[in-house]
């Protein structure tokens, strides 16, 4: 979950590689550090906390050098500390890493290595990396100009775990090697330099031509050029892929926070990913790539639908929405959990993953064990290229653009759109639901973008809400069937970025337990969007009111009656794709929660953007 930065050219590589780390902020973390190759060899200089603490160290003035790799580190093994901060050094300071990922037989390894005379500086994993390359270095006998990478590579054979590492040496001062097993890399070229980076946005203002990297690949990367190599250092070809994504799209543009700014651009990345898949009403929806056959369709047993934290609340509605149009059994599963309980599957069996980032480690492993027991694999990213969509049998974009902010808000709405897109071409190819409804609900996915842009323009008056709960300790969040899944969504992004302990629980539970934890001035946030279950939600509601709690309605129904503190009205919408609507005044009231008790919305405590361990 760390963020990781390299650069080898013609430019002085410390600026650079500050500016990446700067980008890299949102992943979250504690410390921070970067290495550079100097004429007197490396300077490694790191520290806990912030990366512009870093200019607060004098020896980074005197980094001149034009190769270098640098490190936001979120801490697993050992505090926060500048010990522990990357980037290591093996014990002849000969070599530099940075490492994001875990390895999980450190403790062999460091206990071997301490037997070969090794020190050890910090208590992290990643320290036996450098001093094991070290190690293997010395041993080799082959010609010079290979040792580096032979070392790197016997090195990773004993690695257990995952990991996305760049290496410097002093010895081999004209390259860089990189390898990676289940986290992201990726590698950005230029004109006589080449960009190093855990995440396209750190580095798409320099350039927007990348090399994407596979698990067990390594890679020498020179000014003017990168040598590909398999598990087994076989040469291999490697194509250069055009991002398109807008750099300015990264930036603030005006907002105070990445957050409110995504809150902001939901009407244009819901556009984005109707695209040309939906042009009106009245024609199908068009997936040029995806080729699912009725005979496939009709044959399935079971869809399940994978994957964590917000992603899987959006799978929630994807649930209702293939079980509602297509008849299919839908089960929604954390990804994190699906491997440990045996899940049945075989090959009348399709597995769909959804991942903003497209690095989820939980998911993507999910997807293999699908994928062996011969489920068909279907990814679901916002990353054109990452990981998943590498590994699936068939992968389909949301075109949220880059998402900064830690808490997901465009991503979420991007990610309903086009399961609801998924859902209705399955259904158009089976023939399994009643035209008029399908009519009904490509009429609403049309309108999305305008009705959310109407809410967005009520941010005020959930501002003012906000601000008369938000030093409250505990909320509570209910609502019946999909607005449920959205409860669970916005008692999520609450705890995310403001620290409020908060829960949600579906409507009808309430006097099964919950009920209990109601008292004078806790405030309960209820959404109804489904006519037929307005007269049992208006009822919780009223007993919550009655023990004294105060409340919040977020609706599109006529609902009647003036004892609720703050009703807001949304525009209607087919409940199968309310959630796209209903959340977002549950993302503006976190964001405004969040600053009124100053916190940092963007990068909330222990959290990282993209979870690349398990």
């Amino acid at each position: 979950m760390c963020g990781i930065v390299g650069y080898i050219g013609y430019k002085p590589a410390k600026p650079i590689l500050l500016n990446g780390l700067l980008k890299l902020e949102y992943r979250g973390y504690d410390s921070a550090g970067i290495s550079t190759l100097e004429n007197d060899g490396i300077s490694n200089i790191k520290s806990k906390g912030r990366v512009n603490s870093l200019n607060d160290i004098k020896e980074i003035d005197s980094l001149n050098g034009h190769v270098g790799i640098a490190h936001t580190r979120w801490a697993t093994h050992g505090k926060p500390a500048n010990c522990n901060s990357h980037p290591h050094m093996d014990n002849s300071k000969t070599f530099s890493v940075v490492h994001n990922g875990i390895i999980e037989n450190y403790h062999e390894l460091r206990n071997f290595l301490t037997k070969q005379g090794y020190n050890f500086l910090s208590e992290t994993d990643s320290e036996v990396v450098p001093n094991l390359i070290h190690y293997y270095y010395k041993q080799l006998t082959c010609e010079n100009d290979k040792k580096f990478l032979q070392a790197v590579k016997k090195a990773c054979d004993d690695l257990v775990g995952s990991y996305a590492l760049e290496i410097i040496s002093s010895l081999h001062p004209d390259r860089i090697i990189v390898t990676r097993k289940d986290s992201p890399l990726v590698i950005g070229c230029g004109e006589k330099e080449n960009y190093i980076s855990s995440d396209i946005p750190a580095i798409l203002s320099y350039t927007k031509n990348f090399y994407l990297l596979n698990d067990n690949e390594y890679v020498e990367i020179f000014d003017d050029s990168a040598k590909f190599y398999d598990r087994n250092l076989v040469p291999i070809e490697k194509d250069l892929k055009n991002i398109e994504w807008d750099a300015s799209a990264a930036e603030k543009d005006g907002y105070e926070d990445y957050m409110l700014k995504e809150i902001h651009e939901q009407p244009k990345s819901i556009r984005e990913t109707i695209g040309s898949r939906l042009t009106d009403s009245h024609t199908p929806v068009v997936f040029d790539d995806l080729s699912f056959s009725k005979e496939y369709l009709s044959n399935l047993q079971k869809i399940y639908i994978v994957a964590c934290g917000t992603a899987m609340h959006a799978g929630l509605v994807g649930k209702a929405l293939l079980e509602n149009l297509c008849n299919i059994p839908t089960e929604v599963d954390i990804a994190s959990e699906f491997r440990y309980r045996n899940p049945i599957i075989n090959d009348k069996t399709l597995a769909i993953f959804i991942t903003q980032s497209g690095e989820t480690a939980d998911t993507i492993a999910a997807l293999k064990l699908a994928r062996a027991r011969g489920a068909k694999t279907l990814a679901i990213s916002n990353v054109v290229g990452s990981s998943i969509t590498r590994e699936a049998d068939h992968c389909i974009y949301t075109h949220a653009g880059p998402e900064i902010a830690v808490a997901s808000t465009k991503a979420y709405t991007s990610q309903i759109t086009l399961v609801s897109l998924l859902s209705i071409y399955f259904a158009e190819t089976l023939e399994s639901s009643n035209k008029g409804l399908i009519q009904e609900l490509k009429k609403d996915i049309l309108s999305l973008p305008d009705k959310v842009k109407t809410i967005l323009d009520s941010s005020e008056d959930i501002k003012s809400f906000a601000e008369k709960v938000f030093q409250e300790k505990d909320m509570f969040f209910l609502g019946r069937g999909l607005d449920y899944s959205v409860s669970l969504e916005g008692s999520l992004k609450l705890k995310e970025i403001s620290y409020v302990h908060s829960e949600a629980y579906a409507s009808g539970e309430l006097k099964h337990g919950p009920i209990a934890l109601i008292e004078n001035d806790v405030t309960v946030i209820s959404i109804i969007t489904n006519p037929l279950l307005v007269e049992k939600s208006i009822s919780n509601i009223q007993e919550v009111i009655t023990r004294g709690a105060k409340t919040m309605i977020i609706t599109n129904q006529d609902i009647q009656g003036d004892n609720y503190d703050f009703c807001l009205r949304i525009p209607s919408i087919n409940p199968l794709i309310s959630p796209i609507l209903s959340v977002i005044p549950l993302q503006l009231f976190a964001y405004y929660v969040s600053k009124a008790k100053g916190l940092d919305v963007d990068k909330p405590r222990n959290l990282a953007k993209s979870v690349t361990v398990e």
